[in-house]
C-alpha cells in the first residue's frame, strides 16, 4: 500500500476551480491551499476563456451541473467543449455526484482527464490532483521540446552568401565539394565575416539538411555551466535541477552541431569536449548512463589555433579532431568587388525592415563605402547601412556623421599630434565603432576588439564614451 502523504508530493501547480456553489469553492480553496502553487476559484463558467488566457492553469476542476441545469450535466459537457476548443491538451477534472458517474465516464470519452465524486475523500482528491498536475506539466514540457526541435529541423532556408569574387567562389566551391561528407569542418575567419552563414550553408547542402542545426557559442558559456548546458542534467543533479533537461549536444543528435567561437573555450574544458567528440557519447550531469551522439560537427573561430597551441592555450589533439577539413572566409576588405551586390542586398532588406524607400546613394557616400576597410566586416557594413537608412528622410543615403569624407584636403589630415594623444583618439574612435557595429552590446564589442568585458568597461569610463 502506498503510504506517501500529500505533503511529501513534489508536484505543485496552478488550479482553476469552477463551481456555482460558493461553499464548495471555499472548502476546496481551504483544503488545497497548502498543496498547490496557486488557486483561482469562480462561480462563473462564462469566464473560462479569461482565466485560461490570464491564469494559465495546469489543471481545471470543473463541476458537471450548474444552476441552469442541475440534472443532465449538459452544461458541464458544454464548458468542457469550450475549454478543449481553447486548449485541446487542457487537463480537466470533473466533479460529480455519485449518481453521475456514468456521465463522468462519458465525459472522459469526450476529453476530460478524470473525475472526482462528491462528497470527496481528501486523499483521493489530492492524489487525483497531483497526478493531473504532473500530467499537465509533462505535456507542457513535451510541447516545449517539440516546438524547439521543430524549429531546429525546419531551419532549412538557404543562407545568403553574397558575392561572386574569386575569394567567395572558392568558399562556395569548397562548400559544394563537402556536401556529401560528414567530415568535421573548421571555419576560419575574422569576426563579422559570416562564418555562421557558411556553417548553415554546409548544413543546407549536406545529407542532414532536414535535421536539427544546433549552435553553441562556446565563448559565452560560463565555465561552471559548461557541462550542464552542453550535456544536460538529471533531476536532482544540483540544487536547482527540479527536472531533467537534455543538453544542446543531445538535441543536435541526428543533425548538425555548430560549435561557434571554439577558440575561446577554456583549456580546462577542452579535454571534456575532446572526450565527447572522440567517443560520440555524453553523460548528463548526475547520471553515469552514456547517451550516443550522431552528429555532423562544424566548428568556427576567429583565432589562429596553431598560434594558440604554441602559447599553450589550445590542445593540439582537439584541433586534429575538429579540423578534418578547413574553410577560410575572407575579410570584406579582400573582396571589395562584392560590395555592389552586398550594398544592394542589404539596402533592399533594410528597406523592408524600416518601411522606407531608398532612391539613391550620394556619390561621396558611395566612394566612402568602397574605400572603407571594414574592420567589423559584413556586420559593420550592414550596421552602417542601417544607420544611413534610418537617418535618411528623402530617400538618399549619406555618410555625413559617420566618417571623414574622402574629399577632405590632404593638408588637413597631416596634422601631427603627440603620440599619446593620437593613440587615445584612435582608441576612442575604434571602441565607438565597435560599439556601433554591435549595437551597443559590450560583450560582443569586447569580443570584436579581442579584450575582456572588464577592460572594455574601463576604456568606456576612461574616454567617457556614450552608449
Amino acid at each position: 500500500m502506498n503510504t506517501t502523504t500529500p505533503k511529501e508530493m513534489e508536484e505543485k501547480g496552478k488550479i482553476l476551480i469552477i463551481d456555482d456553489n460558493e461553499d464548495v469553492l471555499f472548502a476546496l480553496n481551504l483544503l488545497l491551499e497548502p498543496y498547490m502553487e496557486k488557486i483561482k476559484v469562480t462561480t462563473q463558467p462564462t469566464r473560462i476563456k479569461h482565466f485560461m488566457e490570464t491564469f494559465q492553469p495546469d489543471v481545471i476542476l470543473l463541476d458537471m451541473n450548474f444552476c441552469r441545469d442541475a440534472i443532465s450535466g449538459q452544461e458541464g459537457f458544454d464548458y468542457l467543449e469550450e475549454i478543449l476548443s481553447i486548449d485541446p491538451k487542457a487537463i480537466v477534472i470533473f466533479m460529480t455526484a455519485y449518481s453521475d458517474t456514468e456521465k463522468a465516464v462519458r465525459a472522459i470519452k469526450a476529453g476530460a482527464t478524470d473525475f472526482i465524486s462528491k462528497p470527496w475523500e481528501k486523499e483521493k482528491l489530492l492524489a487525483t490532483l497531483f497526478s493531473a498536475v504532473k500530467l499537465g506539466k509533462s505535456r507542457k514540457e513535451v510541447d516545449r521540446l517539440q516546438e524547439q526541435v521543430t524549429a531546429l529541423r525546419n531551419d532549412a532556408s538557404l543562407p545568403e552568401l553574397i558575392g561572386e569574387s574569386p575569394a567567395m567562389r572558392k568558399v562556395k566551391d569548397t562548400i559544394f565539394r563537402l556536401s556529401d561528407t560528414d567530415a568535421n569542418i573548421l571555419i576560419l575567419g575574422e569576426n563579422g565575416t559570416g562564418k555562421d552563414l557558411v556553417a548553415r550553408m554546409l548544413k543546407h547542402f549536406s545529407p542532414r539538411a532536414t535535421e536539427a542545426f544546433v549552435t553553441i557559442d562556446l565563448g559565452s558559456i560560463p565555465e561552471q555551466l559548461f557541462e550542464s548546458e552542453l550535456f544536460g542534467y538529471e533531476k536532482g543533479a544540483f540544487t536547482d535541477a527540479h527536472k531533467s533537461k537534455p543538453g544542446r549536444m543531445e538535441m543536435a543528435s541526428g543533425g548538425t552541431l555548430f560549435l561557434d567561437e571554439i577558440g575561446d573555450i577554456p583549456l580546462s574544458l577542452q579535454g571534456k569536449l575532446l572526450r565527447v567528440l572522440e567517443n560520440r557519447t555524453i553523460e548528463r550531469v548526475g547520471s553515469n548512463k552514456p547517451i550516443a551522439l550522431d552528429i555532423r560537427l562544424i566548428s568556427a573561430t576567429n583565432k589562429d589555433l596553431e598560434e594558440e597551441i604554441t602559447r599553450g592555450l589550445f590542445r593540439e589533439d582537439l584541433l586534429y579532431r575538429i579540423n578534418t577539413m578547413t574553410v577560410t572566409v575572407p575579410p570584406l576588405r579582400r573582396r571589395k568587388e562584392d560590395l555592389p551586390d552586398m550594398i544592394e542586398f542589404f539596402i533592399r532588406k533594410i528597406e523592408k525592415e524600416q518601411k522606407k524607400k531608398i532612391l539613391d546613394i550620394e556619390p561621396l557616400t558611395l566612394d566612402f563605402l568602397y574605400q572603407y576597410d571594414y574592420p567589423g566586416n559584413i556586420r559593420e557594413l550592414k550596421n552602417l547601412l542601417e544607420r544611413m537608412v534610418a537617418l535618411s528622410d528623402d530617400g538618399i543615403l549619406r555618410s555625413r556623421g559617420f566618417a571623414k569624407s574622402p574629399s577632405v584636403p590632404a593638408q588637413e589630415q597631416r596634422e601631427v599630434l603627440p603620440l599619446r594623444t593620437a593613440r587615445g583618439i584612435f582608441e576612442k574612435e575604434h571602441i565607438e565603432n565597435a560599439l556601433a557595429v554591435t549595437g551597443g552590446n559590450v560583450a560582443a564589442a569586447a569580443k570584436l576588439l579581442d579584450i575582456t568585458k572588464r577592460q572594455l568597461w574601463n576604456k568606456i569610463a576612461e574616454y567617457k564614451i556614450q552608449r
